[in-house]
């Protein structure tokens, strides 16, 4: 055969297989004992041989369906085990939050976790994002983005005014005293950003040196952020994102602000999951204590 039967046929087979009993089947899939005969006879007509015997009151499995039975039980099995590792173990109480690297490990995860801790039978599905164009209302119940937002069909909550500031590991920091020092040191940049070194570099007065500096570009914050800790050079980051970091220190007490933000997403729409609001209230409560 070109065609597997119908998965409705299959469904039909299986629990009646298992059960013997097409009540019983038609029970536990919401349908009626003849629909369930029905979709048995089809199957049958479909593969050419009978799958059950019927008796008076009982059914017994013909050698075909005895034959047969274990391949199908494994297939619904992995169909199962496929969707639990997509869609996690309770697809309809998830929530799809979508976000970049850096703000998931330095400003997300311990309040993730804690609402994780609150809620455990709501599943959350964290999806990495980097440019912009991976962002979108498709795919993800509430987003936290970085821009000047404007987006259309979204409602946006900013987490609050940003300024950029290098960072470096201590061993590099103690060579520095002003911002003249950084000439030879590696210049981390994160692409994408509007500010970036050249903003800092001339608002400290030393536009030059970045002429005498090497440079490695990276396509997200997280990775010159982790080259920073481990003495590769030094990197410019959000302030909010470097509070909580122990492996990074500040050089120099000079910030340059810039007027894109992050902000918390979600789509415009009046039905929403409970699952999902529930977590943009928890995340909005998140910001307002920050802000306090």
């Amino acid at each position: 055969m070109s065609a597997l039967p119908p998965l409705l046929w299959l469904q039909a087979f299986e629990a009646a297989a298992r059960t013997l009993s097409f009540t019983a089947a038609g029970r536990e899939l919401g349908v009626t004992q003849a629909a369930i005969s029905q979709r048995i006879r089809l199957l049958e007509d479909r593969l050419g041989q009978k799958l059950f015997v019927r008796h008076p009151r009982s059914l017994t499995l013909t050698p075909a369906g005895q034959a047969w039975l274990p391949s199908i039980l494994d297939g619904f099995a992995r169909i199962g085990e496929g969707t639990r590792e997509v869609f996690g173990s309770t697809p309809t109480r998830s929530v799809t939050l979508r976000t970049t690297p850096v703000i998931q490990l330095h400003w997300l995860a311990s309040r993730l976790l804690a609402f994780h801790r609150a809620h455990p039978a709501i599943a959350v599905r964290l999806v990495s994002a980097i440019w912009s164009d991976e962002f979108g209302p498709e795919g993800a119940d509430i987003e936290i983005r970085y821009g000047h937002a404007g987006w259309s069909g979204m409602e946006a909550l900013s987490l609050g005014e940003e300024s950029l500031l290098p960072v470096c590991a201590p061993a590099v920091a103690r060579g520095l005293e002003v911002p003249a020092d950084l000439a030879g040191l590696t210049l981390l940049h994160a692409a994408g950003f509007a500010v970036g070194w050249s903003s800092w570099l001339e608002q400290a007065g030393v536009t030059g040196i970045e002429e005498q500096c090497p440079a490695l570009t990276c396509d997200n914050q997280a990775i010159t952020l982790a080259l920073a800790s481990q003495g590769g050079g030094v990197a410019l980051v959000h302030r909010r994102l470097f509070e909580d970091r122990d492996d990074l220190v500040m050089p120099f007490d000079l910030s340059v602000p810039t007027d894109e933000k992050f902000w918390l997403v979600r789509p415009e729409r009046s039905q929403r999951q409970d699952e999902a609001s529930l977590l943009w209230s928890w995340l909005c409560r998140e910001v307002d204590a920050d802000s306090d």
